[in-house]
């Protein structure tokens, strides 16, 4: 391993993708000068002046944090006054300007949780859960001007059920490929810094592209007798049903309506799993309510 002081980086991130990639950095012996995030924001009733989760942690671990609303020339001024030798991206958020990327003399590397140029975009983990790719991996790519564009340092291939019976949560999804695509990193750092790896230009030809996700992307039109009875429901639609409720565990969370006393009601799915081709709730929670059991929901609120 090369001496991370040797190695003056900056780190570019904003979620919590970056802070799992960042702590696993950390293990590694690879350590930010400095960190750029995206600005505080507004949030809870109060809306209250909130850092976010990349900001708390370099604030915790006593690194310069900047968190500039505009990539600009006054932003492009300020890291020009340190000597970075790398800019390392993971999940940051904003498309970063060709001023910025060529600064360093080691260019600027994405950590991308899918093999590219399959799934560019925002919502790699999810579009992999929901379209059932177990054929997966991270890539790490040289940045430059279009969005997960850049030529490819190194892909690693991952089979998802060699790490876990069946698809997890998107949180469990979300560390386990971040801990690998910082791993891969540090793997590579020695010979990329030596001049030893060419970038490989991409096949954007083959090029597929994720979206934002959207609340109403979590919603799910069951029936009454579906309710009642899941593992009823066909194999194919019960599994499609399962890969949802993972895809968007954290968020939008994957939910459906119910009307009771001419009152429509929410209802998000926190607890599923898939066993013997059979889709089983475990647990919810109704709007207003306090978790509870998929069988004491259906007690209280199906008849």
């Amino acid at each position: 391993m090369i001496n991370n002081q040797k190695i003056p980086f900056v780190y570019f991130g904003s979620s919590r993708l970056s802070v799992i990639v960042l702590d696993e950095l950390l293990k590694l012996g690879y350590k930010p000068s400095l960190i750029v995030t995206t600005p505080d924001k507004q949030q809870g009733r109060k809306l209250i002046l909130t850092p976010n989760v990349v900001k708390t942690w370099a604030i915790e671990h006593g690194i310069q944090v900047l968190a500039p609303t505009k990539l600009d020339s006054e932003f492009i001024a300020s890291l020009e006054l340190g000597h970075w030798s790398l800019f390392v991206v993971a999940s940051y958020g904003k498309i970063i300007p060709t001023k910025v990327i060529e600064l360093p003399k080691f260019k600027t590397l994405n950590i991308h949780p899918s093999l590219l140029p399959q799934y560019r975009g925002a919502s790699p983990l999810p579009t992999a859960i929901l379209e059932d790719t177990k054929m997966t991996g991270v890539s790490i790519m040289q940045i430059d001007a279009e969005m997960d564009h850049g030529p490819i340092i190194i892909e690693k291939e991952i089979n998802i059920v060699d790490h876990f019976k069946d698809w997890p949560t998107y949180e469990d999804f979300e560390e386990f490929m971040a801990k690998q695509g910082a791993q891969v990193l540090v793997e590579i750092l020695p010979d990329w810094i030596a001049g030893k790896i060419t970038p490989q230009e991409q096949d954007h030809a083959r090029a597929t592209y994720t979206k934002k996700i959207a609340k109403d992307d979590g919603a799910i039109d069951f029936t009454i007798e579906e309710l009642k009875n899941t593992e009823k429901i066909e194999t194919e639609r019960a599994y499609a049903i399962f890969r949802k409720i993972q895809a968007f565990h954290v968020w939008p969370q994957a939910y459906f309506f119910i009307v009771k006393d001419d009152s429509k009601t929410r209802i998000k799915i926190t607890d599923a799993s898939f066993e013997g081709n059979k889709l089983t709730i475990n647990k919810v929670i109704p709007e207003g309510k306090k978790e509870m059991s998929y069988g004491d929901f259906i007690r209280g609120y199906i008849k």
